[in-house]
């Protein structure tokens, strides 16, 4: 596992209320309440970290990606950024990004995706809109549930005609995000088991989640 980075003296690893660490390929969710910092690491670099977001209190609202991006006049996720529901409101607030590069365009892979893609042989492949399913079943949602999503690190450029191609990632082992949540989410993650492009270089790995109390 790479070395911790702090953001704050406040945040370490003896304080942290919660910190998981997600097997290669593997879903997760967990709640973080009003106040609280979450960390999303990279722990060893060029993963893609397919993640959604939903009102813990109210599952029918949840993260918007066209809001999002309407919000911020960008198409790209990175400090600063608010992340918008379909609510019109803002879930989290990104405090601090240690990669640069974050994606809400091109949504989670699929075994339908990846057939067209990819060719017949990929079709039972892994892929994150399973692993979204199996997890928003736990929480009591079905696939109707599963919106276009946040893609945490995964390099997406955008051409001027509007054309987007995944290429390589750009983050390295240890890379980051932290977002202060601004109500009580599910956080609801894919670490993304695609072996067909580049998002994940080839070797899907391990990630890590951290939650702090407050502001520290």
């Amino acid at each position: 596992m790479t070395e911790f980075k702090a953001t704050s003296p406040a945040r370490s690893l003896d304080n942290a209320v919660q910190d998981h660490f997600i097997p290669a390929e593997a879903p997760f969710s967990t709640v973080v309440k009003k106040g609280q910092i979450l960390r999303i690491e990279d722990s060893y670099g060029q993963q893609a970290i397919d993640t959604l977001f939903y009102n813990a209190t109210d599952f029918s609202e949840r993260y918007s990606s066209q809001d999002t991006m309407r919000e911020q006049g960008a198409a790209y996720i990175s400090t600063g950024t608010k992340i918008i529901s379909n609510e019109g409101q803002i879930m989290l607030t990104m405090v601090a990004d240690s990669c640069g590069r974050h994606d809400t365009s091109a949504g989670a892979c699929s075994c339908e995706s990846n057939t067209v893609r990819f060719g017949h042989a990929t079709k039972y492949l892994h892929a994150c809109r399973d692993n979204f399913v199996l997890e928003v079943s736990k929480h009591g949602m079905s696939k109707r549930d599963v919106v276009s999503n946040i893609n945490f690190f995964m390099n997406v450029p955008i051409e001027p005609s509007g054309e987007m191609t995944i290429v390589d990632g750009i983050s390295a082992p240890g890379d980051f995000v932290e977002l202060k949540a601004e109500m009580d989410v599910l956080l609801m993650i894919s670490n993304c088991p695609q072996i067909n492009n580049p998002c994940n270089g080839f070797d899907p790995t391990p990630a890590r989640v951290m939650v702090w109390d407050g502001e520290a």
